[in-house]
């Protein structure tokens, strides 16, 4: 049970990385008139934070379930 536990908490401790790494880093505009920002990690965040957070659920449910059937 720790295992999926410690997998739910990094998997959402990496989405806040994510978030926090994406606002350190910035965004700036290119000469050109480009803008240059490191875009790929705000869905990544999201997906990590939503993995994480379905983990601890589907295994609060399991863990209800089987308690529910001794």
């Amino acid at each position: 049970m720790k295992k999926k536990l410690l997998l739910a908490s990094t998997l959402i401790f990496l989405g806040i990385i994510c978030i926090i790494s994406f606002h350190m880093i910035g965004s700036k505009v290119e000469p050109d008139g480009t803008l240059v920002e490191p875009f790929f990690l705000v869905p990544l965040s999201i997906l990590l934070v939503f993995s994480g957070i379905t983990a601890l659920l589907l295994m609060a449910i399991i863990s209800v379930v089987k308690k529910s059937r001794k």
